[in-house]
């Protein structure tokens, strides 16, 4: 009777492997729960509220004020900085009225007077210099060319922005390896509960050979 008891009970190995099983069960289902709150709602709500339009460049122009910027120069060592303000004027297929164009929605948060912030260096002629040469991109290269732009009724309807901060990439990356962890931890404890149901089976029927 013990000994047909013993046979029931998971071995050491056995036990490890269903308790790595449970904690990768546990860490992927908290990690999409996370994700979900802090990625998925975001990005559902941008998407509720934006849409995608053919962007046109009709004007670029630097105003004549300067915006202050954090530069690092060491682990305790901080600086501030100055920038001027380019501005990328573009009328979008949705509507003839001009509108002012951002990199992403952390630029148009962090200032929505301008279309663009450069890294930010020690030197103002640095960021001058880095700021005059995105002008010429958007004059020289991309000029009269249209292109992919996207707008946010929730934040500036007037403004648009060249990318989305939760595009298709950022979300599958995100939900993908929560989602990989959660099914190797079910693998790998379904696997252990069939092995041990093989364990058993082989293990009655070498009992009935015998009898």
């Amino acid at each position: 009777m013990a000994r047909s008891r013993a046979a029931y009970e998971y071995t050491e190995a056995e036990d490890k492997s269903m308790r790595l099983g449970f904690l990768l069960i546990a860490a992927g289902l908290l990690s999409l729960l996370g994700l979900g709150c802090c990625w998925l709602r975001p990005a559902l709500q941008e998407r509720g509220g934006g849409g995608s339009a053919n962007c046109t460049v009709l004007a670029v122009r630097q105003l004549g004020e300067r915006f202050a910027c954090t530069f690092s120069c060491g682990a305790a060592c901080r600086g501030t900085a100055r920038y001027p303000c380019l501005q990328v004027l573009v009328r979008t297929s949705r509507s003839s009225a001009p509108a002012l164009l951002h990199e992403d929605e952390r630029q148009l948060r962090t200032n929505p007077k301008c279309s663009y912030i450069p890294p930010c260096a020690r030197d103002d002629q640095e960021n001058s210099e880095n700021v005059t040469y995105k002008q010429k991109y958007w004059k020289e290269k991309v000029g009269s060319q249209p292109f992919t732009c996207y707008f946010n009724q929730h934040l500036r309807p007037d403004d648009v922005m060249l990318k989305r901060t939760h595009d298709e990439t950022v979300l599958l990356h995100c939900f993908l390896w929560p989602v990989v962890t959660l099914l190797v931890g079910v693998l790998i404890v379904v696997l252990t509960i069939c092995a041990k149901s093989l364990a058993i089976r082989a293990e009655a029927i070498k009992k009935k050979k015998h009898l």
